[in-house]
């Protein structure tokens, strides 16, 4: 096994050389020469004529959305009040314990004292429903948010906007299925370790559908996947968004003042991820929070006093949704330019949320599934739209971006929106943008370790091989240009749609089961308090 980890590092020791000792751009064109290929292939078009071509990896990300939203009869919608309770702490009871032992028949021994049920049996998890939450939140609310927004916005116009939002709720019902499968099919090692994710719902749930052969290469491949994204748009692009916003804000003029921000931020990320998911969840339910408050309040100020011009952004945003007009590629161009954007942004039907949420304490798999639907209605309904609308309500004159022609500087420009109302605010969206950058990396560095586990096993040194790759991927990210970043960023975290789509579709009725068993222990709870019974969440 050290063989094959040595043989990896080799790989990398080239460009560890030539980072040190190359410009920005020679990165940029390395970069480029190494991942061309794959992104190519990744989002190879399929001409369904001479005008409309869509690359292929869309039409499985968007149709296992629309799969799961009918199978699970609107779950997107009809789940979403029962996420927020779940999220509050209302059912922590019966998810620990199990809504039998505590509402349902009493035992002899429950009824002589039913705190003692409380204090054995608990459910499995390392983290609370909250913190997975934001732990996972902290993954896609992040520069995708930003600096992807104004990408889509500059590429497919405000049309563009519409289609985040549809790839928002859809990818609503994907969040909930692949989360459900995380939690349900996760390994739990002997010091309380919980190990889960696609890789193992993939081995451990198409076995039992008679299918393991298949169920081990779509598991290895998304590992390799996960990895690969792990480095790629969970930790390059964040820190490339984050320089360039630092370096722009502080003029700094140095050539390689891209790579120390990144030593910086290597430091500080080794600090936290050598604590592993509980260490990431206590930070990212304090860094998430304060960090989306602070961009939706600003996004707010400008919006109150731009109110008049609401209706007004959202006719050019409907309009442009539909017609396409002065855009490459037309309707067909805004639509995929918004639902790629929004998928990066939210990383429905990715299957990465489901690493984070499988850590969980819980007995009920649906209950996590629930909770993960929020995300994409938190991340990309909601903050996405915002971003969207300062956009395109500042630029209504055209003074800083032309819509149609591509940028490559997404945080710059969201900067500039911002600033034309809240002059400096600049400064304040540098230190969201780098906390955004930093918890988006921290999650995504376990999301990366989980993979990196699965193909080369559990150990200190298989753990410390990865961390370090990881860091130093954080300064190549620093250094190199957005282009070459964000389409390797792509490429990875859609490649992982592929394997994880396939396998979740399969697994649908497992899912459907394990919803209809928490709805089920909902019902019993409730029927047991309207009863008289006294709720037990205050014991927790």
């Amino acid at each position: 096994m050290k063989k094959y980890l040595l043989s990896i590092c080799t790989l990398f020791l080239p460009l560890i050389n030539f980072a040190q000792e190359s410009t920005s751009e020679q990165i940029d064109r390395v970069f480029k020469d190494y991942t061309g290929w794959f992104v190519d292939a990744i989002f190879y078009e399929i001409p369904f004529s001479e005008t409309y071509k869509i690359p292929w990896v869309l039409i499985v990300l968007i149709g296992g959305a629309l799969f799961f939203t009918f199978y699970f009869r609107f779950i997107n919608i009809t789940g979403f009040r029962t996420a927020v309770r779940v999220v509050q702490g209302k059912y922590e009871d019966i998810e620990k314990h199990g809504a039998d032992t505590l509402y349902g028949d009493m035992t002899p021994n429950e009824d002589e004292n039913i705190i003692e049920t409380l204090r054995d049996d608990g459910a499995h998890g390392e983290v609370s429903h909250f913190q997975a939450l934001t732990a996972a939140l902290s993954a896609t609310v992040g520069l995708g948010n930003i600096a992807g927004v104004a990408v889509a916005l500059s590429i497919g116009g405000p049309g563009a906007t519409f289609w985040m939002i549809l790839a928002g709720l859809l990818g609503m019902a994907s969040k909930f299925a692949e989360c459900t499968l995380g939690v349900k099919y996760r390994d739990v090692g002997e010091d309380g370790t919980v190990y889960g994710g696609p890789m193992y719902y993939l081995t451990k749930g198409l076995k039992e559908k008679g299918m393991k052969g298949f169920g081990k290469v779509l598991a290895v491949l998304f590992a390799i996947f996960v990895i690969g994204g792990s480095f790629g748009g969970g930790n390059m692009f964040q820190a490339n968004q984050a320089a360039a916003q630092f370096i722009k804000l502080f003029n700094f003029e140095s050539t390689n003042a891209g790579m120390y921000f990144g030593l910086g931020m290597a430091v500080i990320v080794a600090v936290v991820i050598i604590g592993g998911i509980k260490r990431i969840a206590s930070v990212t339910e304090k860094i998430v929070p304060f960090m989306a408050g602070i961009y939706v309040l600003a996004s707010l100020i400008i919006l109150g006093a731009n109110w008049t011009l609401i209706d007004d952004a959202f006719a050019l945003i409907y309009h442009g949704a539909f017609s396409g007009l002065g855009i490459a590629g037309g309707l067909v161009g805004v639509m995929i330019q918004g639902i790629r954007r929004g998928a990066f942004s939210n990383e429905a039907g990715v299957g990465s949320a489901a690493i984070a949420h499988s850590a969980v304490r819980t007995k009920y798999p649906a209950s996590e599934g629930i909770v993960a639907l929020l995300e994409p209605f938190v991340d990309t309904v909601v903050i996405c739209t915002m971003t969207a609308l300062v956009i395109v309500i500042t630029n209504f004159d055209g003074s800083f971006m032309e819509y149609g022609v591509p940028i490559k500087k997404g945080v710059e420009l969201t900067a500039t929106a911002f600033d034309t109302v809240i002059p400096h605010f600049s400064v304040v969206l540098t230190v969201a943008v780098i906390l955004f950058a930093f918890s988006t990396m921290i999650s995504w560095s376990y999301y990366g370790m989980q993979g990196w586990v699965f193909l080369f096993g559990k150990g200190k040194i298989t753990d410390l091989v990865y961390k370090v790759l990881f860091l130093f991927f954080v300064v190549v990210g620093s250094s190199i240009s957005l282009g070459a970043v964000i389409d390797f960023s792509d490429a990875m975290i859609f490649a992982m749609v592929v394997p994880n789509i396939i396998g979740v579709i399969i697994l649908s009725p497992v899912i459907s089961k394990e919803l209809k068993k928490y709805l089920k222990a909902i019902s019993l709870k409730q029927d047991a308090l309207d009863e008289g019974a006294e709720d037990l969440t205050k014991h927790m």
